[in-house]
């Protein structure tokens, strides 16, 4: 299994939650991006390890409220959003089947 790729959106939406963080309290967007890459470093090693979901997989952040949404393309996985998780399904739904 190859390392993930990351979706344009997803870059999108990884460097503006960052910059939400940073610009809330220095060094929150650090902890948020180190969260993002233990979920990253979980998926190299176990794609499937997170729970599937209609049109791909969700994988949770442990202290922040965001999901990284991928899917798992032959042999990669391909990191669609990063959503906040109290933001209504039916929206990330719609966003994961326009990027799939």
């Amino acid at each position: 299994m190859h390392g993930p790729r990351f979706h344009d959106s997803a870059k999108a939406d990884i460097a503006c939650i960052y910059g939400w963080y940073e610009a809330h309290q220095a060094g929150l967007g650090e902890r948020f991006l180190a969260n993002v890459d233990a979920v990253v470093e979980v998926l190299k090693r176990f794609p499937t390890a997170y729970r599937a979901i209609r049109h791909g997989r969700r994988a949770t952040l442990k202290s922040f409220p965001y999901s990284v949404l991928y899917i798992i393309d032959g042999d990669s996985v391909v990191v669609l959003a990063v959503i906040h998780s109290h933001r209504d399904p039916k929206e990330w739904l719609k966003r994961i089947s326009r990027t799939s």
